[in-house]
């Protein structure tokens, strides 16, 4: 076949082509895409940031041994609330040790007393009868500390009202000086501590000094329940962690049904009342490039491509940090079906933020 022969070939084709394309051209034109339009609204809305934590007793000690002997009583059972002051242990010393502590303490006295004794003798201000009373008198009341000294160490009370736990001993057991016997948690307050980011500490800390009535701390257990008692921040480190870029918070909430236990791990919630924010469906939106953007309609009813900051993101809403204000116009449905750039016939509405 010739190549002019070809060639009109190709012109036949091409001349059949063009006229679908201009009907296509045309139709676009003459009908531009129906959507839906709606404004950005201002409302009041509560953020809720979470955060990892872990709980503390308010008072965590371990009860120790303060002699090496028996134990000569335990009345108390595991994980048995105790009162301050109400008996934990009772440890019977070792007779040897025993009596070599108190010979020991005897002899220290005397030595004291005779150094004494002997000054007020010399400056007159005793006779040499009065000395031997107040040496018998003060022996004796050694004696007795001495006594009262050895039933403190072997008598262990409760320094604070808390729950028993770790019962590390049974009774008759022989312990020795600084061993753990149990431990004691306080458990009426919890401490909680969790870590947050250096942004958002900007901003809680904003919130604490302008809107503290606007900022609550919630509590958020391992079955997925809020914590029926509100806390408060108490504390706050001096310092940033430069490897991760995080501070450590610490706060506090009330326990007087005892359902938080030293060692438990939760999440923080705390919410945050923002005034005026700027909100918008998140079904006006749409994804590009791990970006975010909406259809922004100008006052020839032409679409542009406009990205968008999300603050945060709420049931059915996003609250806009920038690119948008209440002035502007934007695509509410019909978001898939248009082009940057292209004209629309738009029915205007007021989204449902509430």
């Amino acid at each position: 076949m010739k190549v002019s022969s070809i060639l009109s070939i190709i012109l036949a084709l091409v001349s059949l082509f063009l006229p679908a394309c201009n009907v296509q051209k045309e139709e676009r034109e003459q009908k531009a895409p129906g959507v839906v339009a709606t404004s950005p609204q201002t409302r009041a809305v509560t953020i809720t940031r979470q955060y990892v934590c872990q709980i503390h007793s308010h008072r965590h000690v371990r009860i120790r041994a303060s002699a090496m002997g028996y134990l000569q009583a335990i009345p108390l059972k595991e994980r048995q609330a105790v009162k301050e002051g109400d008996l934990m242990f009772k440890v019977l010393p070792v007779p040897g040790q025993s009596k070599r502590e108190i010979e020991s303490a005897e002899a220290k006295h005397a030595q004291r007393e005779s150094s004494y004794t002997k000054k007020l003798y010399e400056d007159k201000e005793f006779s040499q009868n009065e000395l031997l009373l107040e040496a018998k008198r003060a022996q004796a009341q050694a004696k007795a500390q001495l006594a009262q000294a050895e039933l403190d160490f072997a008598t262990i009370k409760a320094p604070f009202d808390g729950i028993v736990v770790g019962l590390n001993h049974a009774q008759g057991s022989l312990v020795q000086e600084g061993d753990v016997l149990a431990t004691l948690s306080d458990n009426s307050v919890v401490r909680v501590d969790f870590h947050v980011p250096e942004a958002r500490y900007l901003e809680i800390m904003t919130d604490l000094n302008q809107h503290k009535e606007d900022l609550h701390i919630e509590l958020m257990l391992a079955n997925g329940k809020k914590f029926e008692h509100v806390g408060k921040i108490v504390a706050i480190e001096a310092n940033f962690n430069h490897e991760t870029g995080n501070i450590r918070f610490h706060a506090e909430f009330p326990n007087p049904d005892n359902l938080l236990r030293h060692g438990q791990t939760a999440s923080v919630l705390i919410s945050q009342v923002v005034h005026d924010a700027i909100v918008i469906p998140q079904q006006a939106t749409f994804e590009l490039l791990q970006k975010r953007y909406v259809f922004v309609i100008d006052k020839g009813d032409v679409v542009h491509r406009h990205e968008i900051v999300i603050q945060n993101e709420l049931d059915d809403l996003y609250v806009i940090k920038s690119g948008l204000s209440v002035k502007d116009r934007i695509v509410l449905e019909g978001v898939g079906q248009i082009f940057d750039g292209e004209k629309v016939e738009c029915e205007d509405r007021t989204p449902k933020t509430e």
